[in-house]
């Protein structure tokens, strides 16, 4: 399909186009990722059925010699033949098309194409070293793998005629090994599908005219209006209002509070499986609404759609992993002669969930589904910014037959509501993602015993991070690069896990600046409605001056060398901007700016650099860029973060896979996502009993499973 479209457009021109046409050349890396990202391989998975595409293409080339000039670039003798042979029967002549053979590889083969009067290419990289030594590397691996050709004639001796053989007559035998893995995330949105793109264009017009409406409060099932509303606005587009959403008081606090009391006892002794099997429907609901959902979020929090898209995944995999893992955790018995003693959990209480704006439906549901698995009831309090994405999620809960007193709805004012229920003495357990300055509030707080309250509350907090990446000496900054630029400028690096402080050696500091400022130069900025959007706003007017305030005291405190574009007219945008030569102790170095600011930090050596990216009061996320094993070992063990990315993005924690969450002021140590989380939800509790009766133990059969080890 490629090579037709390149031809329709070739026969337009008025004179040929040169192709070459070469094997994949990224077979490893693409079959790796399609694993990782849980897609189908988009590569042929069998060595055969790529030599017979090559033939096939190369005929479809020959073919239409007069507005192609044909070049094969391949060392596979058999290729070579074939190509030969069928431009001999079109009645072409060796000057109508070339071969092409990297420099210092099957020389032999070259010689003899040259001897029998066809043209050869000798071609090899130019340019830096360490580039043209990758690259050289890359050839060789290719060349010599178990499949290639090169290996097999000169290094294997393999008979010529089986070396020979045409490719679709060779019946595949080589399919990728399957992996079985201990959970499968819901795979992102491939965008680069068309189908795909089409369904979420689709998804935003109808979307869009459902904006605007009023959003109740949910509480015991029911829905409570009110006079008093907050605007949830565009922030692309401030004067659209998404909806228009109730604003809780304290007397609807106290009524929520009440209502979950009472769903309490029956939800919580409700068999595990069967609350297993109400998250799963929530999954599958969230799976069915997919599309809409992503596009409410680009509407109501700025999201491009490949951020979007992956928020309603993660969502997914919150309900299905945390069903799961109350499964495995419901029961363990231990045996032993005359006496059996049962361990099992048994669910806290009310739990409040107080989410933040910038993962909307992902946190929200993240920690409401690990309260819900363990049996508390919720009362879901989200951020004013993204509440109607809140309102959804609410709707999907109590579609998937999760009980109306076991979710409640409550979005309002955090000072005023959130507080309240925050110092309630009948509420058991606080999960908060959110700022430092509210989540050290709340611990204060519920760290108060007051009247009327029976135990002693559980907080969980998530409170955000000042992350920094180290590239060592010796990184690849072709893969490096991208991987700071996206850590750094995705979402407008309004995520508590983004990259704000670059740290960079004395020995690459200009050379991996440079090609960061450029690679960040490259970013498309505007609405989030268009697929190819990099850079979108910020979630509101008062983020946006918070963040311009920062810009201006990095002016003083660093050098300016980059900031994109500004951008008239509406929407709360703030370009890119990266600030060098920034002091480790400046404050665009050591506070939370949560926007699109990053702060290159120089350092002599590798000690120096793992200190200044130690030196903060925050302990969430932090990368290092390494070729060396000894310097990745390193930082392995010295990085002070609960999740350190070694040459990757430092943002995108997956469920399962990265149990997400740090410690010092970032928060309490917990791991959302991960196998201990719903243990925060949870009392343990042991029941023994003596089976001794006159002399007889009734001793019931030990089974797979029961034993103190599982």
């Amino acid at each position: 399909e490629d090579f037709e479209r390149l031809l329709a457009w070739a026969k337009e021109r008025p004179r040929p186009i040169t192709l070459r046409l070469i094997k994949g050349a990224y077979w490893d890396y693409e079959t790796v990722m399609a694993g990782q990202r849980g897609w189908p391989v988009p590569v042929f998975e069998d060595k055969a059925e790529t030599d017979a595409t090559f033939e096939v293409i190369a005929r479809r080339m020959l073919e239409n010699e007069a507005h192609v000039h044909c070049a094969f670039g391949t060392h596979n003798i058999r290729s070579i033949a074939a190509c030969i042979a069928q431009a001999e029967d079109l009645g072409l002549t060796p000057k109508h098309y070339e071969f092409q053979m990297l420099y210092g590889m099957a020389e032999p083969i070259k010689r003899a194409l040259i001897e029998m009067g066809y043209r050869v290419r000798d071609y090899c990289p130019i340019g830096q070293t360490l580039p043209g030594m990758s690259y050289l590397v890359r050839r060789l691996l290719e060349n010599t793998s178990n499949e290639g050709f090169l290996r097999s004639a000169f290094a294997e001796g393999v008979d010529a005629d089986v070396l020979l053989r045409d490719p679709n007559e060779i019946k595949p035998d080589r399919k990728l090994p399957a992996v079985k893995l201990p959970f499968a995330n819901e795979p992102h949105t491939d965008f680069s599908i068309a189908a795909n793109r089409d369904r979420m264009r689709a998804a935003l017009e109808q979307v869009r005219p459902r904006l605007g409406g009023r959003v109740p409060l949910l509480i015991g099932g029911k829905e409570v209006w009110a006079e008093s509303e907050i605007a949830s606005l565009n922030p692309a587009r401030p004067s659209e209002i998404v909806g228009r959403v109730t604003c809780a008081t304290r007397a609807d606090a106290d009524r929520a509070v009440e209502q979950a009391l009472e769903a309490f006892p029956k939800w919580s002794r409700a068999d595990a499986e069967a609350r297993a099997r109400k998250l799963e429907r929530a999954a599958e609901l969230l799976r069915r609404d997919r599309f809409q959902l992503a596009a409410l979020e680009v509407f109501e929090t700025g999201k491009n759609w490949i951020e979007s898209d992956a928020d309603v995944a993660e969502a997914i995999d919150f309900c299905q992993f945390y069903a799961q893992e109350m499964r495995r955790i419901a029961r363990r018995e231990y045996i032993v002669p005359g006496e059996t003693s049962l361990q099992h959990y048994v669910a806290r209480g009310v739990a409040v969930i107080i989410a933040p704006w910038n993962f909307p439906l992902a946190i929200l549901c993240g920690m409401s589904a690990a309260a819900l698995a363990a049996g508390n009831c919720v009362i879901m309090k989200p951020a004013e910014q993204s509440a109607v994405c809140g309102s959804r999620l609410a709707q999907i809960f109590h579609e998937a037959g999760i009980p109306p007193g076991a979710v409640q709805f409550l979005p309002g004012k955090g000072e005023d509501v959130g507080a309240h229920l925050v110092a309630h003495p009948q509420v058991a357990v606080i999960a908060f993602t959110g700022s430092r300055e509210v989540g050290l509030k709340i611990y204060e707080t519920a760290g108060r015993t007051v009247a009327g309250q029976a135990q002693l509350k559980k907080v969980i907090c998530e409170m955000g991070g000042k992350n920094a990446a180290i590239v060592d000496a010796d990184a690849d900054l072709d893969e490096a690069v991208p991987e700071i630029v996206y850590s750094a400028f995705g979402y407008q690096g309004q995520k508590c896990s983004a990259l704000s402080r670059l740290i960079l050696l004395e020995s690459n500091y200009e050379r991996v600046l440079e090609r960061v400022i450029e690679a960040t130069r490259s970013l498309q900025a505007g609405s989030p409605e268009k697929p190819g959007t990099a850079i979108g706003p910020v979630i509101d007017a008062e983020a946006r001056q918070r963040i311009l305030r920062y810009i201006e005291i990095g002016k003083d405190e660093g050098k300016l060398v980059f900031q994109g574009e500004p951008r008239d007219g509406e929407g709360y945008f703030v370009p890119a901007t990266i600030f060098a030569d920034v002091r480790p102790e400046a404050r665009i170095a050591q506070e939370e700016i949560f926007g699109p600011v990053l702060a290159v930090i120089r350092g002599r050596d590798l000690d120096e650099a793992m200190a200044i990216a130690n030196g903060t009061q925050y302990g969430l996320t932090a990368g290092f860029f390494s070729r060396s094993p000894a310097n990745i070992a390193r930082a392995a063990a010295e990085l002070e973060a609960g999740n350190v990315y070694i040459n990757r993005s430092i943002t995108g924690a997956l469920v399962a896979r990265h149990p997400f969450g740090g410690f010092k002021m970032s928060g309490g140590g917990t791991k959302a996502g991960g196998r201990d989380y719903l243990q925060n939800f949870l009392f343990p509790r042991v029941v023994t009993e003596n089976r001794l009766r006159r002399g007889f133990a009734d001793l019931p059969s030990a089974k797979p499973g029961n034993g103190p080890g599982e």
